[in-house]
């Protein structure tokens, strides 16, 4: 059985880093300085979460939703 979560993740443009959190992970916080980084971050820290919350790991399916949010200067 394939168990879905969802990573929510943005980036921080005062701190440079993206930020990974999930409403399906508690205390999911991972902060890297890259897209690719980030992801193989929270893929190395998932397992040990999920134990940690009594869920068992076996396969999991990550979508991983980005944000960043930019300020324009009006013309």
């Amino acid at each position: 059985m394939t168990r879905s979560l969802t990573i929510d993740a943005r980036w921080d443009t005062e701190a440079r880093v993206w930020l990974a959190t999930s409403a399906d992970v508690p205390g999911l916080v991972v902060e890297a300085d890259s897209w690719p980084t980030m992801i193989e971050e929270v893929r190395l820290v998932l397992p040990d979460l999920l134990e940690l919350s009594d869920k068992r790991v076996g396969k999991l399916s990550l979508t991983f939703k980005a944000e960043e949010h930019l300020d324009l200067a009006s013309s």
